[in-house]
């Protein structure tokens, strides 16, 4: 008889919320059921019920970790900057939100599915604010070297709603595949305004 190999509760977890994120690709956040995901992460409803409750659970626990892999994936890009001037953080900033592991199919419906969920459910509503003001307040930071206050802040607000603007649109469009280098492009001519409205000051 073949011994069982019981995994770490860490290694369960990821696989139970990687299995959530299939089930919510292939269904729809509205479709997907506890049920589903269990069978696609090889356990017992139980075993998933165990971890994160219900279904409410276990989709703030998915929600959350997103927003970690997008933190993680800009502070990787932040780190590798060689030239520590404010237009290479905010490039940093702009290629991690459009980085593969952002902008893939699975990935931006995830993200959509939860974006929408958020108008009704309290807790994911709160976590969408915690990814907003994030994006916004590192954008101003570097800003601010650049710019007074309230350029600052319009600068900031300005590219932090051209970054979703461009993801949703991207996102939207299911035919085509993601144009990483076209939407950067349009993000960095954005930036070139902005640098340049400082120099002339």
């Amino acid at each position: 008889m073949k011994k069982r190999i019981v995994k770490p509760e860490h290694e369960r977890r990821e696989e139970i919320i990687n299995a959530a994120f299939a089930v919510i690709y292939e269904v729809g956040l509205s479709n997907t059921t506890i049920a589903q995901i269990a069978k696609k992460a090889q356990v017992s409803t139980g075993i998933v019920s165990h971890y994160f409750g219900d279904k409410q659970g276990l989709m703030t626990t998915c929600m959350r970790e997103m927003l970690k892999r997008l933190y993680q994936i800009t502070q990787q890009y932040k780190s590798e900057v060689n030239d520590p001037q404010p237009e290479h953080y905010i490039k940093a900033i702009v290629n991690a939100n459009f980085d593969l592991s952002q902008v893939n199919k699975t990935a931006m419906r995830v993200w959509l599915d939860f974006w929408s969920a958020s108008m009704h459910t309290p807790e994911l509503a709160r976590l969408q604010r915690v990814n907003d003001r994030r994006l916004y307040s590192n954008l101003k930071y570097q800003f601010l070297k650049l710019l007074p206050e309230h350029q600052a802040d319009i600068a900031a607000s300005g590219l932090a709603a051209l970054i979703d603007g461009l993801w949703l649109r991207g996102g939207l469009n299911q035919h085509d595949q993601f144009d990483q280098q076209a939407v950067r492009h349009i993000a960095y001519d954005y930036l070139e305004i902005q640098f340049q409205r400082a120099k002339l000051k």
